[in-house]
């Protein structure tokens, strides 16, 4: 089974919408594939469209087994921040981890694990979702980012703190909502490109490069 780690630039820059489609398209295509989300925070009116939930109407799964149901913060901060503004004990990257729901088996499986705001946001008391990655020996990293205005320095911020956090997995750019008939888009896209970056523009590209790789 394979480890696709999720991330993104920062907050709010479509990871779910990019998680829950193409976990659509993989199973459309028969890859046995699961969905997790190992810490959730969230405003109360949120219940119901929650990243977990989310994914788990994509991957057919429960949502407390995409996310352990004591891991869900109703308080949109940070997990580990938001645990400790509830009263709720505080929790490590070895705890997450070992919470993750056994996936399924077999050598063309895959899990998709999604982070949780940008790689160094923090996800448990003693790390992010870069400690996250190396913890699970991550073989792809898919970081979903903005494809217009101030993309670049994103990009190679946030790539450059896998890298330097002793992540090795192959790196994946999924422009969102990437419009070629937008000259900053393609010229984005072609300066990414000529960085060496390898990019997607939507999630049916994604799930072929992680189908074929």
């Amino acid at each position: 089974m394979s480890t696709v780690l999720l991330s993104g630039t920062a907050t709010d820059v479509g990871k779910t919408w990019w998680g829950r489609a193409t976990v659509d398209i993989l199973r459309a295509h028969g890859v046995a594939v699961a969905a997790r989300k190992p810490a959730q925070s969230y405003a109360p009116d949120e219940l119901g469209t929650t990243d977990a939930e989310i994914l788990a109407h994509a991957s057919g799964e429960p949502a407390e087994t995409v996310c352990p149901r004591h891991r869900w913060y109703p308080l949109p901060m940070a997990p580990p921040m938001a645990a400790d503004a509830l009263g709720l004990p505080s929790f490590t990257i070895a705890d997450l981890v070992a919470e993750i729901a056994p996936g399924p088996t077999g050598p063309a499986a895959m899990r998709v694990v999604e982070g949780a705001g940008g790689p160094r946001s923090p996800l448990a008391a003693d790390g992010d979702t870069v400690t996250l990655a190396r913890a699970l020996e991550a073989d792809v990293v898919v970081l979903v980012a903005p494809a217009g205005l101030g993309t670049i320095n994103a990009v190679r911020l946030a790539t450059a703190a896998f890298s330097d956090g002793g992540v090795g997995a192959r790196l994946v750019v999924a422009l969102n909502r990437y419009d070629a008939a937008e000259d900053l888009h393609r010229r984005n896209h072609g300066w990414l490109a000529a960085d060496g970056f390898a990019l997607v523009t939507t999630p049916a590209e994604l799930a072929t490069s992680l189908i074929e790789h």
